[in-house]
């Protein structure tokens, strides 16, 4: 979710530069679905269930109920649409994305009594590709030009976008400009990469029917957004009589500002997942604790700017760049889950506790940027239950499995509206051909509002209607 936008402008004499914000530590703590078609025809829910190698996401305990050696792979394609509101005008846009999600491994090895099954694998446990794009006429007195200036930021400065003021004894005040809104707005923001694990997991059957499993999960991703935006004096507000610096004629007839920022990321990090399970004729009980994940952030950003006159144009060319290195610990998970089998049909139930005020930037930033970060994230965010139900029924002499379910993630700021909530419903079939091979398919639609401030808060708001589909096949092999 972003409540503000990506990019912030703070006060930097050598030009633009990035703050990081509560978004970066709420991106990597807001949890991906299980890449596996059959716990996600399902709504999700897998933590009280198990017998195949997604347990090692659900509750690593799940484990203990494979018989037999397993391989699976899933394959994902993705839609993500945002219907986007600005100022009166509507502009809807989407990206899709496919992708090879999941490779696992699990072996069951023999025992006396009990069991013991370890796993491995390579899982795609959230993407980040999104986008928005938006065009409207802001008849207020405000723009991104007079938001620059504010903060003394060299780009308008550079671009003919301002001048500076002094006083009486030429001694320099700041940075001014005539840019006074009315200004066309237009733009799009791409976001593209994805987080990725390689985890390593384990269950034993420590008593009849009781199971305890644990996965050290080793994480790596990249994270990439792009934003063009544009702001144009399609109403000749800006006159060739008006010169933007007064002591410049190259800035009269002012037509049109450019930025275009991009924000890099490489990610690396670790969690581990602890679960618990309990096994009974016709019910499963299951427990999971996640500890928080610990990244390692690699940040580059980079921002170029145009402007355009009637008879003169200025670039930033090249691009002012930057990087920093820090840290993000995500919150603690507790999840809890049961599992009912009534033969031909089973039904299950998970909810996920995650208190997102435990978000926290670790190191990496100077104090003050450490405290003013986390504190934002105390005062900002809540603790939320994620709930997600399904069932799958088996029809009888055709070895097919057809599956539904929904899930429900709440907005994780204070006083959202319900709106603001993401809603999944999740359809799946499942096909057996042999005792060995089982393809199982799910498809998945999601729906929620968002809002995305240009610059400032609500002077130039994107407001967004995001719908997203998601098919997921998965293959598996025993033997």
């Amino acid at each position: 979710m972003k409540k503000i936008l990506l990019a912030v402008i703070v006060l930097s004499f050598s030009g633009f530069s990035f703050a990081q914000n509560y978004n970066d530590a709420l991106r990597l703590s807001t949890p991906g679905f299980v890449p596996s078609a059959r716990v996600l025809g399902m709504g999700g829910a897998a933590v009280g269930s198990g017998g195949d190698y997604s347990s090692a996401f659900t509750n690593p305990a799940g484990l203990g109920l494979i018989k037999n050696t397993e391989i699976m792979g899933s394959l994902n394609y993705s839609i993500f649409n945002n219907d986007a509101l600005f100022f009166g005008k509507q502009t809807s846009f989407d990206v899709t994305n496919t992708g090879l999600t999941q490779i696992g491994f699990a072996y069951p090895f023999p025992t006396y009594r009990g069991s013991f099954v370890v796993g491995f694998g390579y899982n795609t446990i959230k993407n980040f590709n999104s986008t928005v794009k938006f065009n409207g006429f802001n008849n207020s007195t405000n723009s991104m030009i007079q938001d620059m200036v504010a903060v003394n930021d060299d780009i308008a400065y550079n671009l003919g976008l301002s001048y500076p003021v002094y006083d009486s004894q030429g001694k320099y005040l700041r940075d001014a400009t005539r840019i006074l809104g009315h200004l066309n707005q237009r733009g799009n923001l791409n976001d593209e990469g994805s987080i990725d694990d390689w985890a390593f997991s384990a269950a034993i059957e420590v008593a009849k029917d009781v199971f305890v499993g644990a996965s050290l999960n080793i994480l790596n991703g990249t994270y990439k957004s792009q934003r063009d935006y544009y702001e144009e004096d399609t109403k000749d507000f800006y006159p060739a009589s008006m010169l933007l610096d007064p002591n410049d004629s190259t800035t009269a007839d002012f037509q049109s500002f450019y930025l275009n920022d991009v924000l890099d990321w490489q990610l690396s990090g670790w969690n581990a997942h602890l679960g618990l399970l309990y096994k009974m004729s016709l019910l499963n009980v299951g427990f999971g604790i996640k500890l928080p994940s610990k990244y390692t952030v690699k940040e580059k950003y980079s921002v170029y700017g145009e402007s355009y006159f009637a008879n003169a144009s200025y670039s930033t060319d090249p691009p002012s760049e930057s990087s920093v290195e820090y840290d993000i610990d995500t919150p603690w998970e507790f999840s809890s889950g049961v599992s009912m089998d009534f033969a031909l049909f089973r039904f299950n139930a998970d909810a996920v506790f995650i208190d997102y005020t435990q978000m926290k930037f670790a190191d990496g930033l100077t104090s003050p940027e450490l405290s003013a970060n986390n504190n934002d994230i105390k005062e900002l965010f809540r603790s939320v239950v994620n709930y997600s139900f399904g069932g799958e029924v088996e029809v009888p002499f055709l070895d097919i499995t057809l599956r539904g379910g929904y899930a429900l993630r709440p907005s994780p700021f204070k006083d959202d509206p319900p709106e603001y909530d993401k809603k999944y419903y999740t359809f799946g079939v499942g096909l057996n051909f042999d005792r060995n091979i089982s393809v199982d398919f799910a498809l998945v639609k999601g729906s929620w509002k968002d809002f995305t401030d240009n610059y400032g808060s609500n002077v130039s708001r994107v407001t967004e209607d995001i719908s997203t589909t998601t098919a997921l096949l998965t293959v598996k092999y025993r033997y």
